[in-house]
């Protein structure tokens, strides 16, 4: 038996390729049909963190400004005296814009599929078969949940191939299927992928791949292109501005004289900084300054992190509601104790990775599926899961890893249902996931509960 599973894994392995281009497809397609399923009657797409990134993506296509005013009302319906209205009509920022707290990054790189919707949008529109688009209609609120699942998609897919450097084609392929679809990446690749952390899933698998591809020929313009690739991940997510602390650790620690090192940490620091420019610029003008923390400074606990509720609270703890990452941890430390050199800059990131998430304000991340903050370390994820299954020392406990990754995957599978079925208000059937037994045991009820609620 260990020998057929062996086999047919190594079947899939073996176009990988095709594998994670045909689930990328799925994803896209299960996304437009839950958004015509579950169509809003005032056409409204875009929700939460996803409304912020969209407000300012339409602003600069069709208005080419960043005055937020008329997106949010539109988008909000809104009238002077509503409820919450105050936001957007009077709680404004020091140059006189609605505040927009998300990165920018986000809506530039929903922005090609948006326009190119638009463009087909207003060529229908000459030949009299549809209205000129004004930027909210239905099909272009999707194009940023379709950018994100392509996204997400291909950070699989670069996450693959890096975790193939150092592992088996098998050991690689489960992994990377593991951690894509047996966390809490599933849901923001599926359920949310207007979010941004379909965005900093797919910026941080180009950075980690490039810099552990040529770590060791190191160049000046490596350095300009490690700063670029992590000036791209804080475009996506501020958070993400910490893995410009690799290639200064790297150019610090280069075994080249000390005229070369200052170059390097120079081409990558400037790299940062153009690539970066373009939140630069939108803080400057929402806030008066190119650095900013629009939630205000007490958004940040820098003194009193939650280090231990952010892993293991039931409130979206990290490995309480992704346990696969526990294997997946303890593989990439076992990663890192082998590469040393990269290793000591790899966990040192992740360390200050969790320092930050568990200093935020709002440590759970308000309403998530998971402890999605922590996505933008997916590729070391899936590199570290990818070497839990390689080193197993036969096949027998090798075939025992993969059982305990299906039987995780399967969990975190039940987990989404449920919170899925909670949120579309079916809460007799499934609670949410926020006591000890709704999060541990509710699971494995729900689809029976389902099954008679449908019957009735």
């Amino acid at each position: 038996m260990t020998a057929r599973v062996l086999r047919a894994l190594a079947a899939v392995a073996a176009h990988m390729t095709a594998t994670i281009a045909v689930i990328g497809a799925l994803l896209i397609a299960a996304y437009l049909a839950a958004m015509a399923a579950f169509a809003k009657p005032d056409g409204r797409v875009v929700f939460g963190d996803a409304t912020h990134h969209f407000v300012q993506l339409r602003s600069m296509v069709f208005d080419r400004d960043l005055h937020f005013r008329n997106e949010y009302v539109r988008l909000y319906n809104l009238r002077g005296n509503d409820a919450g209205s105050e936001y957007v009509f009077t709680d404004l920022t020091p140059t006189g814009h609605v505040r927009n707290y998300m990165a920018i990054g986000p809506a530039l790189l929903s922005a090609p599929l948006y326009v190119l919707a638009a463009a087909v949008q207003w060529l229908l529109a000459a030949i009299g078969l549809a209205s000129p688009p004004d930027g909210y209609g239905r099909v272009l609120q999707m194009m940023p949940g379709v950018s994100g699942v392509i996204a997400a998609t291909l950070s699989a897919w670069i996450s693959f191939r890096l975790a193939r450097r150092y592992t088996d084609d098998v050991s690689a392929a489960v992994g990377t299927l593991a951690i894509w679809l047996g966390s809490h990446a599933i849901y923001y690749s599926l359920v949310s992928p207007a979010y941004s952390h379909a965005a900093s899933m797919f910026t941080s698998a180009l950075f980690f791949s490039a810099w552990l591809s040529r770590r060791e020929r190191r160049s000046i313009r490596g350095f300009a292109v490690w700063g670029a690739l992590a000036g791209l991940c804080a475009l996506m997510r501020w958070q993400d501005a910490i893995f410009a602390l690799i290639p200064a650790f790297d150019a610090l620690t280069w075994r080249a004289p000390a005229g070369k090192r200052l170059q390097a940490l120079l081409a990558a620091g400037a790299a940062w900084v153009v690539v970066f420019s373009p939140q630069m610029v939108v803080w400057n003008a929402l806030y008066g300054q190119p650095f900013a923390i629009p939630q205000g400074p007490s958004f940040m606990q820098w003194g009193s992190p939650f280090l231990l509720s952010v892993l293991f609270s039931v409130s979206h703890g990290l490995f309480t509601w992704a346990p696969i990452l526990v294997p997946s941890v303890w593989g990439l430390i076992a990663w890192a104790r082998r590469e040393r050199d990269s290793g000591v800059a790899v966990i040192a990131v992740v360390l200050v990775s969790w320092y930050v998430n568990a200093a935020v304000s709002d440590w759970w991340a308000g309403e998530a599926f998971g402890a999605r903050r922590f996505l933008s370390l997916f590729p070391l994820f899936v590199l570290g899961m990818a070497t839990w299954l390689h080193s197993a020392a036969s096949d027998a406990a090798r075939l025992r890893r993969l059982a305990v990754t299906a039987a995780l995957f399967v969990a975190n599978g039940l987990l989404l249902l449920q919170y899925q079925l909670f949120m579309k208000g079916l809460s007799s059937v499934a609670p949410l996931p926020h006591e000890p037994f709704d999060m541990w045991f509710a699971r494995f009820v729900v689809p029976f509960r389902l099954l008679a609620w449908w019957l009735r």
